[in-house]
């Protein structure tokens, strides 16, 4: 996606937003202890953390704050961190594994306590449900459910069948049940990190859009660069995920996959239909690879969202590509008139798990990134180990530094077709 006017996508985020934050452009040469790259919610949240701790911030976002993902998700605040984390047992040990698990669970908390705090109005409702289209679907939900608990989960988790899920989730004959988890919710992700940016200005940090970085001049003090002014920094923080343009980073833009995934919000349904469509109001995904997730926003539209893309091409007709999932869970609605369409890119790598360390080849420049469709959370959690890492407290930092993450082959061409037919056996998985 690229920017438009350096507008915000066309989406109903940016047409319910709480406020049209105006930002300068970076001119000139400044200092700064800090300097991070990207304002997304990895971007903006470190930059709330660092201020926090004394340090002198400036953020450079190339377009608006919450221009990419985190303006254009789903809103769904889910519980977790990274995907089967049991696989890194053999680099992280039982403890490790343990660990990441924990902080899956902190993520949650870290969101929930930030809009508490600042008073951020964004539509927090709590509420979520996985849910399931294949028994082994169910099987794998009570395995979460039996995990969680052992984890001392502090939210009510609750296992439903169809008839269940039906009366409190989701009024649709194509699942099976799922897992209610009261301690996830949804919320509107435009409206948070823009109440972020704020937060993080009031604490000092100098904010900048339309500010496109053109260069990183590597050392012990970087330096950036973009078409008006540099900075120069005793630590540089690089959080673009999946808008990070390789040639900036070669390095570390060949260990992520940029995903396209695309959204709808329907007209108006009114209060009676909607709680027909989903009683409970929450937030919901099923676990199949090309995935469905959904919910009722706040003016009561259906916003509903999937069509994952790892091919670099976005749908010709969002709307027209969705429509026929939509009927599919709902035929309930007929053609119900969609009134906002968008997509945009998230960011994956190969084993699921965040990415966050320094640069191999200059350790004053830190990273994180690849989310994998759980960002809203888990950059919060990224944040917070950065902010921990740069003030000398590195002890979960080197947890997951010693996560080894594979440079995807194949370089800007043809890593995405090489994924995208990877991809076609999992999908050929969810049939059965």
């Amino acid at each position: 996606m690229s920017p438009s006017n350096n507008r915000h996508a066309p989406s109903w985020y940016a047409a319910t937003r709480n406020n049209a934050l105006e930002l300068p452009e970076l001119k000139g040469e400044q200092e700064a202890d800090i300097c991070i790259l990207g304002g997304g919610f990895t971007g903006v949240n470190t930059a709330i953390e660092l201020a926090q701790r004394g340090y002198s911030v400036i953020l450079l976002e190339g377009n608006r704050i919450g221009w990419g993902a985190s303006g254009r998700n789903g809103g769904e605040l889910i519980r977790g961190i990274g995907h089967g984390l049991d696989q890194f047992r053999h680099q992280i040990g039982d403890a490790g594994v343990h660990q990441l698990k924990l902080m899956g669970i902190e993520a949650l908390e870290i969101v929930k306590q930030r809009i508490a705090e600042h008073d951020i109005d964004c539509d927090l409702t709590l509420g979520y449900s996985d849910l399931a289209t294949l028994p082994r679907h169910m099987k794998a939900l009570e395995e979460d459910c039996e995990e969680l608990q052992s984890l001392n989960y502090p939210h009510a988790l609750k296992m439903v069948d169809k008839s269940g899920l039906k009366q409190e989730v989701v009024n649709s004959d194509f699942y099976l049940g799922g897992l209610i988890d009261e301690g996830s919710g949804h919320l509107h992700p435009l409206n948070l990190v823009l109440g972020e940016a704020a937060v993080a200005r009031s604490l000092g940090a100098r904010l900048y859009e339309n500010s496109s970085v053109t260069r990183i001049i590597k050392g012990d003090r970087p330096q950036v660069e973009t078409a008006a002014g540099r900075v120069t920094c005793d630590r540089l923080v690089i959080a673009a995920n999946g808008y990070l343009p390789s040639r900036l980073e070669p390095w570390l833009g060949g260990k992520i996959l940029p995903a396209g995934s695309y959204i709808v919000v329907t007209e108006p349904l009114g209060d009676e239909i909607c709680r027909n469509l989903m009683p409970r109001n929450m937030a919901v995904a099923d676990l199949r690879i090309e995935l469905d997730y959904y919910r009722i926003t706040a003016d009561k539209r259906l916003l509903f969202g999937g069509l994952c893309t790892y091919t670099g091409k976005d749908p010709k007709n969002i709307a027209a590509a969705l429509q026929p999932n939509i009927r599919k869970v709902f035929p309930q609605l007929g053609d119900v008139r969609i009134d906002y369409q968008w997509g945009g890119m998230l960011g994956i790598g190969a084993n699921r798990l965040p990415q966050i360390g320094q640069l191999p080849d200059c350790p004053s420049i830190f990273f994180a990134q690849a989310y994998a469709g759980h960002g809203l959370n888990a950059s919060h959690l990224a944040a917070r180990v950065l902010g921990e890492a740069i003030s000398g407290e590195l002890d979960r930092f080197k947890l997951f530094s010693r996560v080894q993450h594979m440079t995807f082959p194949g370089g800007d061409k043809l890593r995405s077709p090489l994924l995208a037919t990877g991809m076609l056996w999992y999908k050929f998985k969810d049939l059965f």
